[in-house]
């Protein structure tokens, strides 16, 4: 709805009674008159988001009586541009998962992709939040303690497809976990996660490549061209920032740091973790379905294979369920005919352990040099020759088998039709690469 001037509103309500044959109002009139509209009424016909929400009254309060009784996971765009691991180039903006404890404000785990957010983010955040974390800080020389691990009681999650699809469901309900979804338009019921997002965000800020919050706080500054750090670099900066800065800060709404108000209250959690840690972990991963050969079985250009999967050969009609880690693709987790899952390595044990992400891109790149290695000229000379001694071969034989039956020429090959004459060969022809 537009918002007119004052004046402007006035003209025209004095010309619209003119009209109509009325009396006008005097502008004190029409002035009290809109000051009598409540002012959250006006923001909502008008548009005004902000005014929306400062003037809507959320009495409630999300309480938690312990840790890991209520978890938040939301997804955001990183405010910083990345670059690529072998060309330094910006490749763009990641997307930031994270899962907080609203009891004590600890941060459970998260997950960072250049993927849009989707029930994989979900769920390898959600992966990362349960289990121990010791081994992860290890492996990004983080020396901080993580204590955080355990399945939560209940996941407050937003309406998103990635927290509404079946596998989620079904893998929070086998876990023992309920999923709370957030009311449509009530992004105050994500208040805590929300608020984590921004002080997170916040810290990103002084990164190079940065975009900040908004145009204003940008200017002039080129964050694609002062992006610096990888996605690994990035996401041990983000670990770094959690462990090292967030957990040890007093928080506004707690007046101490979460570790310590996770310290103090850890005994009262009823430690659970999964029944059986390889189903949960296989539950929420991705999954494709492959047919089994004899040289294994073949994913993202890749062979897995394992001895197990030898008693199968040849003796199920069906295609297998693939299980894989997007993080890592050393190893797959293949499902037998009889339903357990055999892990199965590459065939070739020399390749070293590699993304999802990186597969692809080497993909793409190798894609992108084969067709500027391609001669069109070369192929579209052979098909012009592989043409001519068609029909060179096709006269011929009509000839021989005419001269054996005493047959004269057929009115099309006195018209010399279905022949090559006339084809200027020397002219590029466009290519059309073959997809099949």
């Amino acid at each position: 709805m537009t918002r007119p001037r004052f004046s402007r509103l006035v003209r025209e309500i004095q010309v619209n009674c003119v009209a109509a044959g009325l009396k006008p109002p005097h502008r004190r009139t029409i002035k009290a008159r809109l000051e009598d509209i409540a002012l959250a009424k006006r923001a909502v016909r008008r548009g005004e988001r902000r005014i929306v929400a400062a003037t809507k009254a959320t009495p409630g309060e999300l309480r938690a009586s312990r840790p890991l009784d209520i978890v938040q996971i939301d997804h955001t765009k990183v405010d910083v541009f990345v670059v690529d691991e072998e060309t330094r180039l910006p490749i763009g903006r990641p997307w930031l998962t994270l899962a907080v404890d609203v009891c004590s404000r600890m941060v459970t785990g998260f997950y960072l992709t250049m993927e849009a957010p989707s029930r994989l983010s979900t769920s390898l955040c959600l992966l990362h939040s349960v289990f121990d974390k010791s081994a992860w800080l290890r492996e990004r020389q983080i020396d901080e303690q993580w204590p955080v691990a355990g399945l939560p009681e209940t996941l407050k999650v937003d309406n998103g497809a990635d927290f509404r699809s079946r596998a989620f469901k079904r893998g929070c309900e086998d876990a023992g976990i309920s999923i709370d979804w957030r009311p449509p338009g009530e992004p105050h019921f994500g208040g805590h996660i929300e608020r984590l997002i921004g002080t997170q965000m916040g810290a990103l800020h002084l990164l190079p490549g940065t975009t900040f919050s908004n145009a204003d706080e940008l200017g002039e500054y080129d964050s694609k061209r002062h992006a610096a750090l990888t996605m690994r670099e990035l996401e041990r900066y983000i670990a770094l920032e959690i462990v090292g800065a967030y957990h040890h800060s007093i928080h506004a709404s707690l007046r101490r740091p979460p570790i310590a108000v996770w310290r103090e209250r850890e005994g009262e959690i009823p430690l659970r973790l999964p029944v059986d840690r390889m189903r949960f972990w296989l539950t929420f991963l991705p999954e494709e379905e492959r047919t089994l050969r004899p040289t294994g079985i073949h994913l993202f250009g890749l062979r897995y294979w394992s001895p197990a999967l030898s008693a199968d050969l040849g003796r199920s009609g069906h295609r297998l369920l693939v299980k894989y880690d997007p993080r890592d693709l050393a190893r797959v987790y293949v499902r037998r005919p009889s339903g357990t899952y055999v892990e199965a390595r590459y065939a070739d044990v020399t390749l070293p352990s590699v993304t999802l992400r990186e597969v692809l891109a080497a993909r793409r790149a190798l894609l992108a040099k084969g067709r500027q290695e391609v001669d069109v000229r070369a192929i579209m000379r052979t098909a012009m020759a592989q043409l001519e001694l068609i029909d060179a071969a096709t006269k011929k034989t009509g000839t021989a088998r005419r001269r054996k039956s005493g047959k004269a020429k057929s009115p099309v090959e006195k018209a010399g039709l279905g022949s090559l004459r006339g084809v200027d060969s020397s002219k590029p022809v466009p290519f059309v690469e073959d997809t099949d």
